[in-house]
């Protein structure tokens, strides 16, 4: 699994000029060119407006005036998030500025008075963040991507796709730690994306914790049941596992979905094998050997089931059946792969039980030639 591309959403912002302190006789200037832009989106008004604001700024106490300073955020924050091209030249540091700004005016106390510009500032600044971080996710930045998504999710901590983007960044840097948290977050509010479920369970996998992996992907299967990649994705850590009796309840909807999935066909019959249900895993190694003839494991495992049914059958004629069935087999995985040295052990001890002594002969000289 790997970790699905995340998809950019971001925040709508909107432009208005009906803000509390519109009727400043000050900002009159700003105002009016903010709706000259509203109606032409010619970006030279927001220049004008910038321009005007900037303008209104000059002594110690204008500086301590909230409604001025509010609006020179308001109109830095409109060109950031318009201007995204910066036709209209702004210095790289005015993001820094004017989040620096931002703070400074939502820690005033009487700041409640411009609530409406502040929430409007806080998106467009959320919006801004979250671009450059991926600008810098598409660079291979994922350090600063990172740091960008934090910074959005500090102007708008309600909207939980950036936590996705946090997840997904420290997961791109390798800080699976990190990337787990977030992820099991995520998983708390929406347990129902599958992408979510997919990354967290193949993150604690790496972090060697495929217990916490098993246990969402165990819950993810119970709120999206049909989903493919989570059937596999727990089948695939039973299998690892090596622990078949809970492998062993997946495998008729693995074969209903993968009926033609020569890998599928063989995990469930080495299942059924381990369980010692030898029919079904007869049946379903033949099938995994129809799909694919050239692998060498089905037809391995199957010369071994039936020279392990062979020692276990009490009836002579079945027992020699399935001797000899389990040396067809056994050379035709020999065919395969000349050099195996299990595969000529195992066809050394059906020689010695068949008391072929020319084929046993053979098979010991090659066994010395590899082993020596």
């Amino acid at each position: 699994m790997q970790c699905r591309k995340i998809v950019l959403s971001v925040l709508i912002p909107f432009m208005t000029t009906t803000f509390a302190f519109a009727q400043s006789e000050a900002l009159k200037v700003v105002v009016n060119n903010l709706a000259f832009y509203k109606q032409s989106k010619d970006l030279k008004y927001l220049r004008a407006a910038k321009k005007s604001a900037d303008s209104l700024v000059v002594t110690k106490s204008d500086s301590a005036d909230l409604a001025r300073n509010t609006y020179r955020a308001l109109i830095n924050a409109s060109i950031l998030f318009i201007d995204s091209a910066n036709t209209l030249g702004q210095p790289a540091t005015l993001l820094a500025q004017t989040s620096d700004l931002t703070d400074k005016l939502s820690a005033k106390s009487k700041i409640y008075n411009y609530q409406p510009e502040m929430d409007y500032v806080k998106r467009c600044l959320a919006n801004v963040y979250i671009r450059k971080g991926f600008e810098f996710v598409n660079n291979s930045d994922f350090a600063n991507g990172r740091q960008s998504f934090e910074n959005a999710k500090k102007y708008a901590p309600n909207f939980k796709q950036i936590n996705d983007y946090i997840a997904y960044a420290n997961n791109k840097m390798g800080n699976l730690v990190d990337a787990a948290k977030y992820y099991s977050n995520l998983l708390a509010v929406d347990s129902t994306r599958t992408e979510y479920i997919e990354t967290a369970s193949s993150i604690y996998k790496s972090l060697g914790d495929t217990s916490k992996a098993l246990q969402i992907l165990k819950k993810g299967r119970k709120l999206v049941p049909n989903d493919r990649f989570l059937l596999l994705d727990e089948a695939n850590i039973y299998n690892n596992l090596k622990d078949y009796k809970a492998l062993e309840p997946l495998i008729a909807q693995l074969l209903d979905i993968n009926s033609n999935n020569a890998d599928i066909a063989f995990v469930a019959a080495n299942c059924y094998d381990h369980l010692n249900k030898y029919d079904q895993a007869e049946s379903l190694y033949l099938h995994t050997i129809e799909l694919n003839g050239s692998a060498y494991d089905p037809a391995f495992n199957l010369g071994l089931l039936y020279l392990k049914q062979s020692a276990l059958t009490k009836q002579e004629g079945e027992s020699d059946r399935n001797i000899g069935m389990a040396i067809q087999w056994l050379e035709k995985a020999n065919e395969i792969s000349p050099n195996n040295v299990k595969g000529l052990q195992a066809l050394q001890i059906a020689y010695a039980k068949t008391n072929n002594k020319d084929q046993l002969d053979k098979i010991n000289n090659k066994l010395k030639q590899l082993t020596n």
